[in-house]
């Protein structure tokens, strides 16, 4: 956990942006090294200094986000949280997974086992599945992650929260900044943010537009984004914000995975039926939203949200067969929490309590595509609904000046509707389940100094299956009545601090056991469709630690060694699994940086990247080997006339050009385990800041 910014890295990067400049941030963020850094985590509900906080937590700031990034993807920032495990950066069409603790790794697309949420708004839809793709990177100014059990925070979800805040404007110091980027393989991003404040009303606005070549053949993206915020103060406790954000990618392309054999012969071609169906997808979404806040309403706070989405889907799967879908989705809720501080037997106690509302319809359809790319008819067509309800409590409790008790209940009800329109087939496969399920936790916290913190906790969570893993494996429509929603439970210690000469530490042991876990397999047809595993385990430490040994210089490192096994789980033929690893899932994972960090805007920084081998399938058959990476980057800026700064950045990544897979598909078919990584690739960028 890196919550003290870097302060820099390597001399050879420093010689080349080694002369003098002085210019202050475009937005004002400073924290004194060795101080007890002032960090307030609000997305475990209850909002509280994070040494009070009993769960493993990471917290990154907005240089930690955006310094010297490209800012086109979540793992720039969130490869070094332990715990973390980021694939398939390169690939547009399918999005960038993410996994915790090894939930989400069963995701061939989209985000799964983990609650995104972006200014408060959820992104993960009533039945589990989340989408990344309109996330604004250049306007976030912190990332909060939390390993382990969320389901008492926000229910259905196992992995963890990833909880983001973009600028709302307020301290911005230039405005407009614009920033124009170039990289290998035709990488081009242009982008400009503005904000301020002005009497009452404040305003933040981020647009970008974002294309590439891509490095394998049928890789080529091009996409535009825009967030932004606009804010009236009503009093000094009292505000209103809305927020609006449009996605609009016209062009995503699915080079599809590769065997060995052709990653090893050419890692740059594309999956045979990648090219000759054009596969890859287009999305157009928008999504508005308000929040009201009241910091003062009978002596509490009161949080109240509402927003709707609506999304436009196409995409072309890179098989033939039932393989072109698309969907019309509509997905709109609220949430409403009131949280205050009173005193319970003498004792400080601070209490949360709050209700989560999500509707999501989807007008889904899917028609099949010959081998030579002829769409041949349509073979489903139904709509979708699913709604959530979830209502929770939590509290904390002040033993003593240092010790505090946390505690936390949720109960939600998530129904899920098919009705099936295709009548053609013969068969109405309309259908509909419901779930309801009751999550808690209970932790203990003990600030035995200021800037330190040891806490254990316990807690369970549940993930439902989504509409897409609930598909039949013989084709037709309707829910597979052969799976079942996944139940786990996490068992977790940890230790925080930071030491008066600026070291800072954070260690996890957790233990996770999950029974039903769900798991992807692919038909030899090349579609996806899941299955229940008896018992699975998870056991692990995660660790983290940076130390500025020097006034510009800091080092820092992240390490997770976790073990991930089926204890119980007999395939639908017979074969007994259990013992075996978990796939998907590298047991180590290693980060390491070194930063400097001059005068003005002037830094440096080297990273080195280490990922342990893994098995891509549940027979343990298909070993996928350990790699590095190394990176570099680093960047100077200065004042040009009284008002205007010029920042110029850049960097290389994968500096050995290493041969490794970005992205690795679990139970493929066909042995398509495989989407090479690029070999050494560049990036440079201006800002001109107003």
């Amino acid at each position: 956990m890196r919550v003290v910014y870097r302060q820099g890295t390597l001399s050879a990067l420093a010689l080349l942006v080694g002369w003098n400049s002085g210019v202050v941030a475009q937005e004002d963020t400073t924290t004194s090294v060795g101080s007890v850094p002032d960090i307030t985590v609000t997305a475990p509900r209850l909002s509280r200094d994070i040494y009070d906080t009993p769960a493993a937590v990471t917290v990154l700031n907005r240089r930690e986000i955006q310094q010297g990034q490209q800012r086109v993807h979540l793992d720039e920032s969130l490869e070094a949280v332990p715990g973390l495990f980021l694939q398939n950066r390169e690939n547009y069409a399918q999005g960038q997974r993410i996994s915790s603790r090894g939930f989400g790794a069963r995701a061939p697309f989209g985000i799964r086992g983990l609650h995104i949420r972006v200014d408060g708004i959820p992104y993960t839809l009533p039945d589990g599945q989340a989408q990344i793709d309109a996330v604004d990177l250049a306007s976030a100014t912190q990332v909060e992650v939390i390993r382990g059990p969320s389901s008492v925070l926000y229910g259905n979800a196992a992995g963890g929260v990833i909880d983001i805040t973009t600028a709302d404007g307020r301290r911005m110091r230039q405005s407009p900044v614009i920033d124009l980027q170039g990289g290998s393989h035709g990488l081009m991003q242009a982008g400009v943010r503005a904000g301020g404040e002005q009497g009452d009303w404040f305003y933040s606005a981020s647009a970008s537009a974002l294309k590439s070549d891509g490095y394998r053949d049928q890789s080529e993206v091009e996409k535009y984004l825009f967030n932004g915020k606009l804010g009236y103060k009503l009093d000094s406790q009292r505000s209103i914000t809305l927020l609006l954000n449009l996605l609009d990618t016209p062009k995503a392309e699915d080079p599809g995975g590769l065997t060995r054999e052709a990653a090893d012969e050419d890692p740059r071609q594309a999956w045979r039926f990648s090219d000759i169906l054009d596969a890859g997808q287009t999305v157009d979404q928008q999504l508005v939203g308000t929040h009201y806040q009241d910091q003062n309403l009978a002596g509490g706070t009161l949080d109240a949200r509402v927003f709707y989405t609506w999304r436009d889907f196409e995409q072309q799967l890179p098989f033939p067969g039932s393989s072109l879908i698309n969907y019309q989705r509509d997905y709109y809720g609220g949430s409403l929490q009131y949280s205050r501080d009173n005193q319970l037997a003498g004792r400080p106690f601070t209490w949360v309590v709050g209700t989560d509302l999500g509707w999501q319809e989807d007008d889904r359809g899917r028609r099949g595509v010959s081998a030579t790319g002829e769409i041949t008819g349509t073979t489903g067509d139904e709509r979708q609904q699913a709604q959530s309800t979830g209502v929770f409590a939590q509290g904390e409790w002040s033993l003593t000046e240092k010790l505090a008790l946390s505690a936390g209940v949720r109960h939600d009800r998530v129904s899920m509707e098919i009705d099936d329109d295709f009548l053609a087939d013969g068969s109405d496969d309309s259908g509909d389940r419901t779930f309801r399920e009751w999550s808690g936790s209970l932790g203990l916290s003990y600030r035995y100094q200021p800037a330190h913190q040891w806490y254990a906790t316990v807690g369970n969570a549940f993930e439902t299956p989504t509409f897409t893993e609930f598909a039949r494996p013989d084709g037709s429509g309707g829910f597979n009545p052969d799976i079942d929603p996944q139940q786990a439970w996490n068992y977790e210690i940890g230790a925080r601090g930071l030491f008066d000469m600026g070291l800072e530490y954070d260690v996890a042991l957790f233990s996770v056991n999950v029974d039903d876990e769900l798991i992807p397999f692919e038909s030899p047809g090349g579609r996806t469709f899941y299955r229940n595993a008896g018992r699975t385990s998870r056991d692990g430490l995660e660790a983290a630690i940076s130390y500025p040994f020097l006034d510009a210089w800091e080092a820092s490192s992240s390490l997770t060694l976790a073990r991930y096994r089926f204890d119980r789980y007999t395939t639908g033929s017979g074969d007994d699994l259990s013992g075996n690893d978990l796939p998907g899932l590298p047991e180590t994972l290693w980060h390491g940086y070194l930063s400097w960090q001059g005068l003005g805007g002037r830094f440096a920084e080297a990273g080195a990247h280490y990922v342990g081998d893994f098995y891509a399938d549940d027979a343990n058959t298909e070993k996928v080997s350990s790699h590095w990476r190394f990176d570099l980057k680093g960047g100077d800026s200065w004042r040009v006339g009284r008002d205007t700064t010029i920042e110029l950045y850049g960097g290389i990544r994968n500096l050995f050009d290493e041969d490794y897979y970005e992205n690795v598909r679990i139970n493929a078919s066909f042995d398509r385990y495989y989407e090479p990584a690029p070999g050494r690739t560049f990036y440079a960028g201006v800002k001109v800041g107003f």
